[in-house]
């Protein structure tokens, strides 16, 4: 485990940045996944309905197939899927916890949460021994909006913890995506109000143009920096 800043993980960060940014962050496995390739969270719904988890797995495996890295922060639902199928497309990943990193939470995916730990990133914000509370979850939240140059919003209800991500992202400046399926819901209310604030409708049609707005954090060429 290595205990860094957050300038240490993710580069300077601007006074919104800030704002909300953890004091340090303890983390577990290899931090240069970060530095390279566009970051993307997918997250949504812990009980997720079937095709709300095949569009998660579809997301994750294109991503992969784009060297981007697909964050998500280890509970059931979209986001094991998110997890799951980038690593079996042989992506990189990132989970984001919402407790220390000595404990698992879902118990579920206490193999995930090692595996990810080992050979790929696994982040917390919470000392080792912290006694997990219910508002730490909306506070991991905000770190991976902070994380990510990107939220995709697969699946979620009215009172979604996704929810409290998308507007930090939003708050952030960051690209926020809701999936068509979720903006055509006649149930469900949010979708346009963070429509009328910024997001955008990830669809079939609309994923070239989401791919082409993700920065490509290219690692630098040492060889073409150094001039003779």
């Amino acid at each position: 485990m290595k205990t860094l800043t957050p300038p240490q993980l993710l580069g300077p960060l601007n006074p919104i940045e800030r704002q909300y940014a953890p004091e340090r962050f303890y983390v577990a496995g290899d931090p240069a996944i970060l530095e390279t390739g566009a970051r993307v969270s997918i997250v949504g719904s812990r009980q997720a309905s079937p095709e709300g988890l095949a569009r998660a797995r579809k997301l994750a495996r294109r991503l992969a197939g784009e060297g981007i890295v697909v964050v998500s922060g280890l509970a059931l639902g979209i986001d094991t899927a998110a997890h799951t199928a980038t690593i079996a497309a042989g992506g990189r990943t990132v989970g984001v916890i919402g407790t220390p990193l000595d404990r698992s939470y879902p118990r579920e995916n206490e193999l995930l949460q090692a595996r990810i730990a080992t050979e790929h990133l696994l982040i917390s914000q919470f000392t080792p021994g912290t006694k997990t509370q219910r508002f730490h979850f909306p506070q991991r939240n905000r770190t991976m909006a902070l994380i990510s140059d990107a939220t995709v919003i697969i699946e979620a209800g009215e009172t979604s913890g996704s929810l409290s991500q998308g507007w930090e992202a939003l708050r952030l400046g960051r690209l926020l995506y809701i999936t068509r399926a979720l903006a055509d819901d006649p149930a469900l209310r949010w979708p346009s109000k963070m429509l009328d604030h910024g997001a955008q409708i990830l669809s079939d049609a609309t994923l070239p143009d989401f791919l082409e707005a993700l920065p490509s954090r290219l690692t630098p060429v040492l060889d073409a920096a150094v001039p003779f």
